[in-house]
């Protein structure tokens, strides 16, 4: 890194303290709660300062509102299988207004692909194992 780059992230980093506790107010303001990993990872303040903020950054773009940015995410904690962040962000997407049953839809949506994701990828193998399933469609 250029010497004036790396003073620039020094002078950055000398700040990550405060940083941190403004991002996890924030958060805390935004999502209802604070994840439990923000506990761990602010024992290293320069790597929680540089993750959190740019997840802070990455959850609220500038091209979707706080509402739908929170529906994408109730879709891809489902489609990871992250329980906890799944409950974080569906009562996160309630407080930004969505309602319940866009909630429901969005799980149902996400459990739809999730489905055919493993149909996909499963029969391609029974296709090419059994030999069963040709003159289809990809």
């Amino acid at each position: 890194m250029k010497p004036e780059n790396e003073k620039l992230v020094n002078d950055f980093l000398a700040h990550a303290d405060d940083l941190g506790d403004e991002v996890t107010g924030d958060v805390r303001e935004m999502l209802g709660v604070v994840p439990f990993i923000f506990d761990v990872m602010r024992k290293r303040p320069e790597v929680f300062a540089l993750s959190a903020l740019a997840d802070y950054r990455i959850s609220r773009p500038g091209s979707l509102g706080p509402e739908t940015a929170e529906l994408v995410a109730v879709a891809a904690a489902a489609g990871a299988g992250a329980e906890n962040c799944l409950r974080v962000h569906m009562g996160a997407a309630l407080k930004e207004g969505a309602s319940p049953e866009q909630v429901l839809d969005v799980l149902l949506i996400a459990g739809m692909i999730g489905k055919t994701g493993v149909l996909a990828s499963s029969l391609r193998q029974f296709r090419d194992v059994c030999g069963e399933g040709e003159g289809g469609r990809e």
